[in-house]
């Protein structure tokens, strides 16, 4: 049984225990880690900045997860054969191909019917590269942008796939690209969560896609909210505002006293780091969250007065995606997901691109102008990806099947080479044969544009270290993408 201290005694058991053997055994903890090479992190400052592994190219991550997978030939990967052909059954080369792979289950649920794209092309900016009439927007900044058409995912079903994408493994309970990042780096605003989740239906296959797996679980992410209150509970009942510190204090001493007394306890560290968070959140929050406070201009322009709500919404997350790497967040993660059904076109791709296309264009489009224009995209990551893309065969009335075999993402600020194209899917768009590109590679070039080295960024984990990128050598960064 313990006893808590009086009010005048308060100060000094703090003290004794806070800085005390609290402090000590903290401090153990951070060069115990920074001696075997690993990350060292206090777990009562976690997100204090760390200094990077490697040369930094970009300080913040914005990611757009498109979820549900579109269509790379309806999209930014054109393909002249397929609108040829289409209609007819896939040519036996481009089918043995194929099945000589693990890819082959890409036929399954697929008529034996090519469907060319409805959507017209044309070729955009002094690079010349091609999107169809889908992304009119996001097509008058392909000078910015690094597409890989070249990415391969391991598993043809959505949470798989997303699991992979997000944590570079088809299983759940890994930990997400985000928590990577925040747990390499820290973040440059202590009154901000570093990585922050913007959703209105999160992505399939749930939380395991975002959450800190095994790393500690002061690096969970945070969502907020883009109408209202960014956090649901962050501001005290006025009744209780006078006292709020005093009671975060007594509490944070209870806690401290059972650390002492239960050390290496990461859930109580994260809790005593978020009480704390959430206190100082109180007036940054509401602040990095009042996107109405922007001049009309930036409002319209990312399309908050739109007259579908959708793009409205999406233009939101957007706003205050940038409005939070202004502020130094760290990883903000963006899903496109206003429904369950996303950009998974199994019947009629018309009918589910294309309003899907019309939602984020505008949005994602201003996004990139902004970052430039604040002279922010140098030192902003923007990735636009899903979890895979769509076959060229028809499924159903007009639509496609997934596709792992052969997709696209693209890529820009941040370090990233702009007006390139890495990779190459065959005439079809098929399947991936030139420079096919992981998961893990991505990852690995992700974490090199940060400042981390994917090999050195380890977490020990029942005697072993857990890498994002799996084991020595299971990763590559993609050459070409990142300048210098």
């Amino acid at each position: 049984m313990f006893v808590v201290p009086q009010p005048g005694s308060r100060r000094r058991f703090l003290q004794q225990v806070g800085t005390g053997l609290g402090a000590a055994v903290a401090g153990a903890m951070v060069r115990s880690e920074a001696a075997a090479g690993r990350i060292a992190v206090d777990p009562l400052n976690p997100f204090a900045a760390r200094i990077p592994q490697d040369r930094v190219r970009a300080r913040s991550v914005i990611f757009l997860f498109m979820v549900g997978g579109p269509s790379q030939v309806d999209t930014f990967d054109h393909k002249p054969l397929l609108q040829e052909l289409h209609g007819k059954p896939v040519p036996a080369s481009f089918r043995k191909a194929v099945e000589a792979t693990r890819h082959a289950n890409v036929f399954h649920g697929c008529k034996d019917e090519l469907l060319g794209s409805p959507y017209t092309w044309r070729q955009h900016g002094q690079t010349g590269m091609w999107v169809s009439n889908l992304f009119p927007g996001i097509a008058r900044h392909v000078d910015d942008l690094c597409f890989i058409h070249s990415m391969q995912a391991e598993s043809n079903n959505h949470a798989p796939a997303s699991y992979q994408l997000h944590t570079g493994d088809i299983r759940p309970g890994k930990a997400s690209l985000g928590s990577w990042v925040t747990y390499g780096l820290g973040t440059e605003n202590q009154d901000l969560p570093a990585y922050v989740m913007l959703f209105d239906a999160g992505p399939l296959g749930g939380a395991a896609n975002y959450t800190n797996g095994y790393l500690p679980a002061s690096f969970q992410p945070t969502r907020l909210r883009d109408v209202g209150t960014p956090v649901l509970d962050l501001l005290p009942p006025p009744e209780f505002a006078s006292g709020q510190r005093q009671t975060l204090d007594a509490v944070r001493d209870l806690n401290l006293l059972h650390r002492q007394r239960t050390p290496g306890h990461t859930e109580l560290d994260a809790r005593i780091a978020s009480y704390e968070l959430a206190y100082r959140m109180q007036s940054a929050a509401l602040d990095v969250g009042a996107v109405d406070a922007e001049p009309e201009y930036v409002r319209d322009a990312y399309g908050l007065g739109h007259s579908e709500k959708r793009t409205a919404s999406f233009g939101r997350k957007c706003l205050l995606a940038r409005r939070l790497v202004e502020r130094g967040v760290r990883f903000v993660q963006l899903y496109d997901m206003p429904d369950k059904d996303g950009w998974d076109a199994h019947d009629t791709l018309e009918k589910n691109h294309t309003p899907r296309a019309r939602w984020t264009d505008q949005p994602v489009a201003a996004l990139l102008a902004d970052l430039k224009q604040r002279g922010l995209l140098d030192s902003t990551l923007v990735v636009w990806a899903s979890e895979f893309g769509r076959t060229p065969m028809m499924q159903g009335n007009l639509g496609r099947q997934h596709n792992a075999a052969g997709f696209t993402l693209w890529m820009a600020g941040g370090g990233v080479n702009p007006g390139v194209r890495i990779g190459r899917t065959d005439d079809l768009g098929l399947m991936a044969v030139e420079s096919a590109v992981s998961f893990k590679d991505l990852h690995a070039t992700i974490l090199k544009a940060v400042g981390l080295e994917h090999e050195g960024l380890s977490f020990r984990v029942d005697g072993r270290d857990e890498r994002l990128t799996g084991i020595a050598g299971g990763a590559r960064i993609v050459p070409g993408v990142l300048a210098g």
